[in-house]
């Protein structure tokens, strides 16, 4: 990568059908975990990848169903937390500790439950209790909230609710954004809400 191009430089070779979803600069010593919109997750050490050239295809990290396809790629921190939302406009936070490390290239843990209320899991992110969420529509709705408002609940529980949504429209994704300073009680997409196991 020492070596960029007005038109860039291949990251990574995709087969057809694939797509990049996630980037990360790290140092060697880390955790990875990828996300699947099933709901399932997969934490593994770092050196389970070795190094390859840049036009390479990687190695398997997850496991998923034709049905499903990978959605985030996390590099998380031994106390954080992660955001989990669903497609119907519920998510949680759970602390990444409730998240085994296995090998790579299996099915994964349940990080959310995608029952019929759930959804398909859209976002997943790590996110500490003094950031704001940008929660994204289908339909173009913007709602920023506090992280620190939304329930601790473990990985295999079902959430509650971020944002309300009309119907026919997804929640489509989730972006942590910093805190304003002296921003007023603006109307929140999350409310003090009760978990709904």
């Amino acid at each position: 990568f020492s070596r960029p191009r007005t038109a860039g430089i291949i990251a990574v070779g995709l087969d057809a059908g694939d797509k990049l979803v996630g980037v990360a600069i790290t140092d060697g010593t880390r955790d990875v975990m990828l996300c699947s919109s099933g709901g399932k997750a997969v934490r593994f050490p770092e050196d389970d990848v070795r190094a390859m050239g840049r036009t390479a295809a990687g190695v398997r990290g997850i496991r998923v169903p034709d049905v499903d396809d990978v959605i985030s790629l996390i590099i998380p921190d031994a106390d954080g937390l992660v955001l989990t939302a669903s497609e119907n406009g519920f998510g949680k936070l759970t602390p990444v500790d409730d998240f085994p490390v296995h090998g790579r290239g299996g099915q994964g843990v349940i990080a959310m439950q995608t029952t019929e209320r759930n959804g398909r899991l859209v976002a997943a992110t790590q996110v500490a209790t003094t950031d704001e969420l940008m929660l994204m529509s289908s339909n173009g709705t913007l709602v920023r909230t506090r992280a620190g408002e939304i329930s601790v609940l473990g990985r295999n529980t079902q959430g509650v609710r971020l944002i309300r949504l009309d119907e026919g429209e997804r929640l489509i994704g989730v972006e942590p954004v910093e805190p304003e300073n002296g921003e007023g009680d603006e109307e929140s997409g999350a409310a003090q809400l009760e978990p709904e196991a």
